[in-house]
């Protein structure tokens, strides 16, 4: 049977003050639709699902800690399909949390793991690509699937992933090969190379795979968080479920899924047919809502290049972005060039845009009390 799972265990902190402990960035409604709501991430990710799988085989994967929030916010998800993590361990933990869950409930499940960060469109492209790499994954249990984006520009944040032979098969059009190699987050003259050879695409961080494969997988390559894992498999379901969670999952070792299992596997691929790593192409909108500057470019400019969401008045100001959650609040600003403004009720942050990536850094220094 068919899954999904979204992974929405982010803390959010280039997204700060409006992403907090309370309400990580997956949660905060600050992407306007076209009705004028404006709606959450994760809001959106969820929508993204209908017609891919039925409501009950849906999952979401986030802190414990945001439960009450999460199950008030997107409608629908009963208590057992929010899987809380008592502390974030990275995706490998997150991917192997669903699959053990999952594969207890069903030998056979098949789920995809999608994100709750990222705007894509158009969402029915989306949804259809996803469907085939379910299709690569009914066909031989072997793969595990993984989506390429086809990249806009030679971005130094994202890791690639590498074609080398197409899948044969009508439905798959040129948009299923196998993977030769990941790489992450190469040097601007190396992603120049890339996007110019035509045979690479942006790591999306979503996947498709059987339960099974990926728990192999995990048992062969991170063993740590396998016996963990498989522990907190045998007490789902029991009495025992959330004080065995509390005890072993803090104690899984915190890696991404890409170097726990898709860069070893990709490697193994070429010794042994055990295993096959693939990527689908998607030639799509993709954009990572994860910083300041991303989020801009989810509003329209006007003609000096100003981005604003909220109630702001500007004189002699270009290329600035301003923010604001409170609509009786004003944010002024004069003769200002290449600033982000964002303000809340709790916190208001002023940087040059160019120095957003330090926004992380300021997060590190502040009180527990003002994250």
């Amino acid at each position: 049977m068919r899954y999904a799972m979204i992974m929405a265990g982010g803390a959010g902190t280039r997204l700060w003050p409006m992403s907090r402990a309370g309400q990580p960035k997956q949660l905060v409604p600050f992407i306007a639709r076209d009705s004028g709501q404006r709606v959450s991430l994760l809001r959106i990710a969820a929508d993204r699902l209908e017609g891919l799988v039925p409501l009950p085989q849906r999952l979401i994967c986030t802190g414990e800690a945001h439960r009450e929030a999460i199950k008030q916010a997107i409608p629908g998800f009963a208590d057992a399909q929010l899987l809380g993590e008592p502390e974030g361990r990275d995706t490998a933990n997150a991917v192997g949390f669903a699959a053990a869950v999952l594969h207890k409930q069903d030998p056979e499940a098949i789920f995809a793991v999608l994100t709750a960060d990222h705007l894509i469109t158009p969402e029915d492209e989306f949804r259809r690509l996803i469907g085939l790499g379910f299709d690569l994954v009914e066909e031989d249990p072997a793969r595990l699937v993984t989506f390429s984006i086809k990249p806009t520009y030679p971005a130094t944040g994202f890791g690639y992933v590498e074609r080398s032979t197409a899948i044969s098969g009508a439905k798959y059009g040129g948009l299923a090969y196998n993977v030769e190699r990941f790489v992450e987050k190469p040097s601007l003259e190396r992603a120049q190379a890339y996007v110019e050879s035509g045979a690479f695409g942006w790591n999306s961080g979503m996947f498709v795979w059987k339960a099974a494969t990926i728990l192999d997988c995990l048992r062969r390559y991170k063993p740590e968080s396998y016996e963990g894992l498989m522990k907190i498999a045998e007490a789902w379901g029991t009495a025992k479920q959330a004080d065995v969670l509390r005890e072993v999952y803090p104690t899984l070792p915190k890696i991404s899924v890409d170097y726990a299992v898709m860069e070893p596997a990709s490697r193994e691929q070429k010794r042994s047919k055990s295993i096959k790593v693939c990527t689908m192409i998607m030639d799509l909108s993709w954009l990572d809502v994860g910083s300041w500057p991303s989020y801009g470019e989810t509003l329209d400019a006007d003609a000096s290049g100003n981005r604003v969401s909220g109630r702001a008045a500007m004189h002699g100001g270009k290329k600035n972005l301003v923010v604001s959650d409170d609509p009786e609040h004003l944010v002024a600003l004069v003769g200002c060039e290449g600033l982000i403004v964002v303000h809340t009720a709790r916190a208001t942050l002023v940087m040059p845009a160019d120095q957003a990536q330090d926004l992380k850094a300021l997060h590190a220094g502040l009180p527990a009390e003002l994250r």
